[in-house]
Parts: structure tokens; sequence; C-alpha cells
């Protein structure tokens, strides 16, 4: 790989301070539905974790998806 190509490959951004996302913030931060959501946690390319009742994701799961998008991104280019 050249230089220059290297320099076109996005950087994927530290998510913010929190450890835990509630869905809502989730929803959020990655502009998706609810519904899209919890369709990625179950196939298992977002990670949550179960909080008394309530659901979270870590914010590395958050960093790691949105790698995933960009890498399939790039299959498909």
């Amino acid at each position: 790989m050249t230089s220059r190509h290297l320099s076109s490959v996005p950087t994927i951004p530290a998510v913010p301070a929190a450890l835990l996302y509630t869905i809502p913030e989730v929803m959020t931060l990655l502009r998706l539905s609810k519904t899209q959501i919890f369709e990625e946690i179950r196939r298992g390319r977002i990670q949550s974790v179960k909080v008394g009742r309530a659901r979270r994701v870590p914010a590395q799961s958050l960093t790691a998806f949105v790698a995933l998008l960009i890498e399939e991104a790039q299959e498909v280019a």
C-alpha cells in the first residue's frame, strides 16, 4: 500500500467517556433504531451485558461494531 492509500483509510474515534451505555444512548450514538440495535445484539454483532434487569452495551463493543461495519464496507468495495 502506498502512503496515499493509507491516508484514505478512516480512523475510528474513541467512544465517549462512559464505559456502559443504555440502549437509548446507543441508538443516539450509532443513529440506529431500537429495532436495529436489538437485531445487531441478537446477531452477536453488538455485545451487551445485563446489569440487574437493565441491558447495557460496553463502549468497546460500540467501537468494535463500527470497525466491523468499516471492514465490511471495504470488502464490498
